[in-house]
């Protein structure tokens, strides 16, 4: 294709006319304005400031660089082939546009320094000569990337599986601290059911919210954060939410709704102060409000207090008529959690058993009653038999 025509096919995009605002296609446009309209030395730079731009981005070519914004910028197409929606007049403006990045990806860097060559003075000669290339190439057609958002998705949640939600804004976290189920200890019971439930989710079907309750270093927020990485949960999503950005959950919520992937929207160390009212936020959201809950959302929370409100004795107390009702109201938001398990710590038997095979798996040889004695000793001084606490003691014994 002409330099020409493929100016002019550019300006006619449309169903991914997002992805013409972006700065390396903006560039894009200025270099063939720049070829078609005869100002050599405009062209040279929009040439090698759109080489430097691919490279910051980590591209070695446009067909890279394409393939990568096509799939995760959000676009009508997009969003109506992961939906598996149908839209004719969209679909064939998606095609059209397509094709078009193809021949843009495929053209090669001596078509656009050529074209350079009758603009400039001889004195551009070496300049010219000398300019970097770019490959091109194009590692997608319209059948691929359809393909793609059907079963990927598109966006950033077809990018990423982990988030941060802070201040009303998603922030992607491109290598989330998650443990593999390996790398966890004990409580097999208790992960057994929050898999099972993942999977609901996972697999349509209905799954309710759940609260891992009980004390510190037993591998309650470990448990949810392991969900990403199991076998089948490929369309999973984590998104982890502060206590102080609840209010902004419900819009949140309502953006998810359409989205193929299934979320976990992730609330650790989760407690109230007996004045602090933002629980009744909490307590409308898992259940309460006019707005349903979208199926492919759960809310899976954490926290050292089995009903997350902290209650006085005054609450118990004879100084206000309607005291049962004050503690009624208090202990409501964590029955709101259809799923409440309980994260206590382990009797003497399990946390030794849990001791001798850290200390074989860390090549630790020692006496088991010594060993067992010392275990025991660390574990009055650090409070509580966890499998926290018993890392933190095998580590000791390196130092």
């Amino acid at each position: 294709m002409e330099l020409t025509a493929l100016r002019a096919a550019l300006r006619g995009v449309s169903a991914y006319r997002p992805l013409m605002k972006l700065p390396v296609m903006a560039r894009t446009g200025l270099l063939l304005d720049a070829l078609v309209q005869g100002r050599g030395e405009e062209a040279l730079d929009s040439y090698t400031a759109l080489f430097c731009l691919l490279r910051e981005e980590g591209f070695s070519g446009l067909g890279e660089w394409l393939w990568d914004a096509l799939r995760y910028t959000e676009t009508p197409y997009a969003l109506l082939a992961q939906a598996g929606d149908s839209d004719p007049t969209l679909e064939n403006g998606a095609r059209r546009d397509t094709d078009t990045f193809v021949l843009l990806a495929k053209t090669d860097c001596d078509r656009y320094i050529d074209a350079m060559k009758p603009l400039l003075s001889p004195d551009y000669a070496p300049v010219l000569a000398g300019l970097p290339r770019w490959k091109a190439a194009a590692p997608f057609d319209f059948a691929r990337l359809t393909q793609f958002y059907q079963e990927h998705g598109a966006g950033l949640y077809a990018r990423y599986q982990a988030f941060l939600w802070e201040e009303g804004s998603l922030i992607p976290v491109s290598d989330p601290d998650c443990p593999r189920q390996e790398e966890l200890l004990g409580y097999e019971l208790q992960r057994d059911q929050v898999e099972a439930n993942t999977r609901q989710l996972v697999e349509g079907r209905p799954a309710n919210n759940v609260l891992l309750f009980g004390d510190g270093g037993t591998g309650k927020s470990a448990t949810v954060k392991s969900m990403l990485y199991l076998p089948g949960m490929e369309d999973l999503r984590l998104i982890e939410i502060q206590k102080e950005n609840l209010t902004g959950l419900p819009r949140l919520m309502r953006s998810l709704g359409a989205r193929r992937q299934k979320f976990i929207l992730f609330i650790d160390d989760l407690a109230f102060d007996q004045d602090d009212k933002t629980y009744s936020s909490l307590k409308t959201i898992l259940e309460g409000s006019l707005e349903k809950r979208p199926s492919n959302v759960v809310i899976y929370a954490t926290s050292n207090r089995r009903h997350l409100v902290r209650q006085n004795f005054s609450d118990r107390g004879n100084d206000e008529v309607d005291a049962a009702e004050t503690i009624s109201e208090k202990t409501a938001l964590a029955e709101r959690f259809g799923l409440r398990i309980p994260y206590l710590t382990m009797n003497r038997d399990s946390y030794l058993a849990l001791v001798d095979y850290l200390a074989a798996q860390a090549g630790i040889r020692m006496d088991a009653a010594q060993l067992h004695a010392r275990a025991m000793t660390w574990e009055i001084r650090h409070s509580g038999r966890t499998p926290r606490v018993a890392r933190q003691f095998i580590a000791s014994l390196h130092e």
